[in-house]
């Protein structure tokens, strides 16, 4: 055993690279918020529409059959239109020979454009009542709306009895449909109508308060007392005849522009309008109905001369003036001109709408995609896996004649005075001729002096230790093959241990001249814990799995840091191990394939590693493997356009490595979203047995790989929790990488604490 050392042992100052890793570390929380950032918008997104589509927070109860002891007699047989001025309640009817025509539901983009467009060819008003969440979704209907001279009053925002609401849903009901109002037309109103209402006699003990409390607050509540039941389609002249009124009597006549199939409604509203002028009736809106009521003095329950509340001068229920100087005058009575935080939010909102129904439609051709994605990948996977393992297994296969000759061993170590001994032990009982080269890379525990004293209680005398001084594993591991002596070398880390055969199983593909590189099956060491049992079972199906996968399309994309062997010419001529990116070992992998060389995968070469024993250590490691790869693949982009063999990476790697390791885990959340959104409002039993199904697939393909692999099924029981927590951290630790990345942040690299738990293998189940 020999020794050498290149560091004298004196402190330096913080060289350019620690620097910049200092100023690097941070900007990681500010990432990390943001990576969370963009997780709450999706779901964000998907809340808003759901709302706007009753899914979030719907409520589909309808009451009826209720007592109405407690209204007023007045008021159940008094005129459609219901006011509270000076607190006392009253109503307004429709004088002779007069219709207030009003729709309910709208708008809807289909029917209601429509409507408007026969009300202005027989220059006709109208008086809409909408629901808030479709005028957030058509702002654009309801600014015509109002400009071509109808009026429109609130319908709640999602359509919800409100005699079943709280106070508090009450206000917001209100409160949102006038915000979609002040966004769409800049102005609010006083009109109010309540879902699934009709005529005032339906006025029950648990609808009067509410209408109340409205009336206290300035909203003029509208009834009917004509309606033409369009809703159940009876054919254009029943439609018609149902909305005619009696004799000459005046009517607010109710129809719908929204909420179901109106072609009926549609057809018969001119017939109606032709139909009704030749009885000699005009058309007006409930404001205008109101200011003739003002004018001519009050009907029933109400002082004669009395001025409506809500309809006329004053203020409404935002306190804002109403419009003046309007061209329609008094048929927009109930308009008031939205300004201040009202409009500002207003257009908010409908903005926030804006991006929520377009970009709704992105992720759901975003979610089908990444399904069809992770299940193509699933398929493959196991069809190609199988194929390898048939092919590989076979009693003839042979990479060509046996490799015997002695082979370097080069053993990176930073500060690994726990696990320094084991390695060296696990290649003490190697049963091919090795060298092995211990680099301490400026370790401050003792590492260099543990390892010569495992060398020599060991009686290794096949042992270099080097020393040098701080500089990143890809230099120490440069260092050690510049200093080898055998043409092939294996690189393992210094947390992992070999079984006695994995050396030799490791070199054997090398009897093949095209075969420049040979990535082992590297395992979980410490997997009886939970977080150990998620990254076996990940271990297993996710990168052996991927790597038989990848070694039949020869486009391994990674040789595992734990187990890799290499030609140390071929080092040598793609320029060794850089240091340009944080995935030194992807970035070497795709340097020989460009270089012309093969990679392949050795499944019986096994090495036992210690991984991540906290989620926090966790989250480093995979942090800095994805923001590596993304340096990797943009490193060697320019393999796209490779031609000939050295071309086969960028042609075929990339793409898959790009699509399965970048692409589809990041869009995958939308899996989990959605789901999670399907459960709580839409429809739970579906939702469940998707995800089921889903999970199914996934613990088939796991147990295959367990079964290749020749791993015991008991770690498979913790899938179920892997699927839930350990695989949405990944998600959020790619998430955060693409954010770094595109944010042109650097990396440190981070040394994860070891234990040393990791062993002889034989003492792993």
């Amino acid at each position: 055993m020999t020794t050498t050392s290149t560091s004298r042992g004196r402190r330096r100052a913080p060289g350019r690279m620690q620097r910049a890793a200092g100023r690097a570390a941070a900007l990681q929380k500010p990432r990390v918020i943001l990576a969370l950032l963009v997780l709450l918008g999706l779901t964000s997104v998907l809340l808003l529409d759901g709302y706007l589509r009753a899914e979030v927070g719907g409520d589909e109860r309808v009451r009826t059959g209720a007592s109405s002891s407690k209204v007023p007699e007045r008021i159940i047989e008094g005129g459609p239109i219901l006011t509270f001025r000076g607190g006392r309640a009253a109503t307004v009817s429709v004088p002779k020979k007069t219709i207030a025509l009003t729709f309910d539901d709208g708008p809807n983009p289909t029917y209601t454009p429509q409507v408007l467009k026969i009300l202005k060819e027989n220059d006709v008003p109208a008086t809409f009542f909408l629901v808030g969440s479709m005028v957030s979704r058509h702002p654009g209907i309801v600014r015509d709306m109002v400009r071509q001279g109808s009026e429109v009053g609130i319908h709640t925002f999602t359509h919800v009895d409100l005699s079943y609401q709280s106070d508090a849903r009450v206000d917001r009901e209100m409160e949102q449909t006038q915000l979609a109002l002040a966004g769409a037309a800049g102005i609010t109103t006083t009109l109010f109508r309540a879902p699934y209402s009709s005529e005032t006699d339906a006025i029950d003990n648990y609808s009067w308060p509410v209408y109340k409390r409205l009336g206290q607050e300035g909203y003029t509540s509208v009834f009917v007392d004509t309606d033409s039941d369009d809703w159940k389609k009876p054919g254009v002249s029943k439609i018609v005849d149902w909305a005619t009124p009696k004799g000459t009597s005046g009517a607010a006549v109710l129809m719908h522009d929204a909420g179901g199939d109106r072609t009926q409604t549609i057809r018969a509203l001119p017939k109606y309008i032709r139909k009704m002028k030749a009885k000699g009736y005009t058309f007006t809106t409930v404001s205008g109905v109101v200011e003739q009521q003002n004018a001519g003095g009050a009907r029933t329950g109400a002082p004669a001369g009395a001025a409506v509340a809500g309809a006329g001068s004053g203020s409404g229920p935002d306190g804002q003036a109403a419009q003046g100087g309007s061209a329609t005058g008094g048929l927009q009575a109930a308009h008031r001109e939205a300004t201040g935080a009202t409009l500002y939010e207003g257009k908010a909102l409908i903005v926030a709408v804006a991006v929520a129904e377009y970009a709704l439609p992105v992720l759901s051709a975003g979610l089908i995609v990444v399904g069809v994605a992770v299940m193509g990948r699933f398929g493959m996977m196991v069809i190609l896996a199988r194929r390898h393992y048939r092919q590989r297994n076979r009693r003839r296969f042979g990479w060509g004649p046996p490799v015997t000759r002695p082979v370097s061993v080069i053993v990176p170590a930073y500060n690994e005075k726990e696990c320094i001994a084991n390695t060296l032990e696990s290649l003490s009982r190697s049963t091919h001729p090795i060298e092995i080269i211990v680099v301490d890379d400026g370790s401050t525990d003792g590492t260099s002096e543990i390892a010569r004293e495992a060398a020599y209680a060991l009686g290794m005398t096949n042992v270099r230790v080097i020393r040098q001084e701080n500089a990143g594993k890809p230099a120490a591991l440069n260092n050690g093959v510049r200093s080898a002596s055998c043409d092939i070398v294996v690189m393992m880390d210094g947390d992992t241990v070999f079984e006695p055969e994995t050396v030799r199983q490791l070199v054997q593909p090398f009897a093949d001249p095209g075969v420049g590189a040979v990535a082992g099956n590297a395992k979980v060491g410490n997997r009886n814990t939970v977080i150990g049992a998620w990254q076996h079972i990940e271990y297993v199906m996710g990168f052996n799995l991927d790597r038989r996968m990848y070694d039949l399309l020869r486009c391994m994309p990674t040789i595992p840091g734990a187990i890799g062997a290499f030609r140390r010419d071929a080092v040598l001529q793609v320029g060794g191990m850089s240091e340009d990116t944080l995935a030194e070992d992807t970035d070497i992998t795709i340097a020989m394939h460009r270089a012309g060389w093969r990679v392949v995968y050795q499944e019986h070469a096994r090495a036992w590693t210690e991984a991540p024993g906290s989620l926090k250590q966790l989250w480093s490691q995979r942090y800095r493997w994805s923001y590596g790869t993304m340096q990797a693949l943009w490193k060697h982009r320019r393999s796209l356009t490779d031609k000939g063999p050295s071309g086969r990476f960028g042609r075929v790697g990339m793409p898959l490595v790009v699509i399965f390791q970048i692409v589809t885990p990041v869009c995958a959340p939308l899996i989990d979203v959605f789901t999670a959104y399907s459960m709580i409002f839409v429809d739970f039993t579906a939702a469940l047995l998707a995800w089921l199904a889903v999970l199914g697939v996934q613990l088939v393909c796991a147990a295959y790989a367990f079964r290749l692999d020749r791993e015991k099924y008991r770690y498979l029981l913790m899938m179920p929790l892997q699927q839930l927590a350990y695989r949405q951290m990944m998600y959020l630790v790619l998430i955060h990488s693409c954010i770094t990345a595109l944010t042109g942040g650097r990396l440190r690299w981070q040394k994860l604490k070891r234990t040393g738990e990791v062993g002889t293998p034989a003492g792993v189940g």
